[in-house]
């Protein structure tokens, strides 16, 4: 498959557009890997938000201090599920991640997209300064913002104790601090995201399953010493390098969406939550 260059053709650019170029500079100065320029218009929802067999709701869970926003869904019944944290790129809780929720949640998962930037009233009130809205959140904060959700969905009346997490770039790095940092998470699918810190590895107990773009250096650069601290520490882990890939190769709104590698890796990812979440 032909792969799109990620930034493009720079002339061609809008003065909205060059500007959200200037931002991706930005981040990748800050270390935040994985600026995707999206599609000038973006694909329909995979599952639509009023979809007849699932349930949607804006929900709010403690962090022990303080409150998070989230996007809910899970299947239209009573039965327990076990249940899925979905953490969102650098463009925070947008249309895509609300669609990738709903996928997760038709697979047979309770699933839970809290919104990173509920510290300012959520991604709706960052208007169009998202990203660097995001670039300013506390990472301290943000991380135990986030690993609270597995408190919530563990105790939530339907699940069934048994919870997972998956997130994409910014997603996929937060992915790995709250497998660091929740002792009771069992299951982690991070994509392309920074990975944790060797001395930080050891605390994980969760089951690893990491996916990464064959064309990101950054990113890639720490897979070496991350497989290394895991296999080290004894920590259960399998890890997939997706051939003539780009950064943010799952996200169908995005330039660098690579549909065959989307799909095996969403299928993996699906086979891996069930298995340890049983």
């Amino acid at each position: 498959m032909e792969q799109k260059n990620q930034l493009g053709d720079e002339q061609n650019h809008t003065p909205e557009r060059r500007e959200f170029l200037k931002n991706c500079v930005a981040l990748a100065g800050a270390g935040i890997a994985g600026c995707v320029v999206l599609s000038d218009t973006a694909m329909a929802d995979i599952v639509p938000a009023d979809d007849a067999r699932l349930v949607t709701q804006r929900v709010k869970y403690s962090t022990g201090d303080g409150e998070m926003i989230a996007y809910l869904a899970r299947p239209k019944d009573d039965k327990k599920y076990p249940a899925v944290i979905v953490i969102q790129e650098i463009f925070g809780l947008n249309p895509h991640i609300e669609d990738v929720t709903r996928r997760i949640a038709l697979e047979g998962f309770l699933a839970v997209a809290p919104d990173a930037l509920t510290p300012i009233g959520g991604t709706s009130a960052a208007g169009e300064n998202v990203m660097a809205a995001m670039m300013k959140l506390d990472q301290a904060e943000s991380v135990k913002n986030f690993t609270a959700a597995v408190q919530y969905l563990k105790t939530h009346p339907q699940s069934t104790g048994n919870v997972g997490c998956t997130g994409f770039s910014w997603g996929g790095a937060m992915t790995n601090q709250v497998a660091v940092n929740s002792p009771d998470l069992k299951a982690a699918a991070p994509y392309y995201g920074t990975v944790a810190s060797d001395e930080d590895v050891p605390k994980i107990k969760a089951s690893m399953m990491c996916h990464y773009a064959e064309d990101d250096q950054r990113i890639n650069a720490g897979i070496p010493g991350f497989e290394a601290a895991l296999k080290k520490a004894g920590i259960e882990h399998q890890i997939f390098i997706y051939p003539g890939t780009q950064h943010g190769f799952n996200n169908d709104t995005g330039r660098g969406y690579h549909k065959e590698a989307a799909a095996e890796a969403w299928k993996r990812t699906i086979d891996f939550l069930r298995q340890k979440l049983a």
